[in-house]
């Protein structure tokens, strides 16, 4: 067995020494190919904890260390492109805010959209951490299969954790869930 195969094999039984040297082979490099979209070196370096942060709270078997080598770069690119759409978002919302001040109005209607997802994300912190991931990934729009790939769990799993997120939210928000589906069908 090579020195990597025996690595990812201590890294699945939580040795702590294995979690160490694999974080030192590849923190650099994760690091570099992160800032090929964030540009800033502090926000890829967050980007990669996070994610090293993950791979040692999870509890995940990875098969192979080149498995687990395209795991890592995989997840620091979607990490990556999630962070600049937040930033999009957030830059957006910023030039809303500005312009509708200036003009002294803010229509009812997007108030209201404001509050049911203030509410929404309130109520998915509320969440255990694996469905959280879920049904955020869901809100972004993608697939059972895309969110099971990147959780690395089957796409059962991911139906169930859906079903139970929306449960919940349903539970919580009452009234406003209508609302927020409306919303989010595009009828409001």
């Amino acid at each position: 067995m090579s020195r990597d195969e025996e690595l990812i094999e201590q890294l699945n039984c939580k040795h702590v020494q294995a979690f160490r040297e694999l974080f030192d082979r590849f923190y650099r490099y994760l690091v570099l190919y992160a800032m090929r979209w964030v540009e800033r070196q502090e926000t890829a370096e967050d980007i990669v904890q996070d994610l090293f942060v993950q791979v040692w709270e999870r509890d995940t078997c990875y098969s192979s260390y080149y498995g687990f080598k395209n795991f890592l770069y995989n997840s620091v690119k979607n990490a990556s492109l999630d962070y600049l759409k937040h930033k999009e978002v957030e830059g957006k919302y910023i030039k809303y805010t500005i312009q509708h001040a200036e003009s002294g109005e803010e229509p009812e209607l997007e108030i209201m959209e404001n509050e049911i997802y203030r509410r929404l994300y309130q109520v998915l912190d509320e969440l255990p951490k694996r469905c959280k991931e879920v049904f955020k990934y869901y809100l972004e729009g993608k697939k059972n299969k895309e969110i099971a790939e990147l959780l690395q769990i089957s796409e059962l799993t991911v139906k169930t954790q859906k079903r139970n997120a929306i449960n919940y939210i349903r539970e919580r928000l009452g009234a406003l869930y209508v609302l927020y589906t409306l919303f989010r069908a595009g009828f409001m």
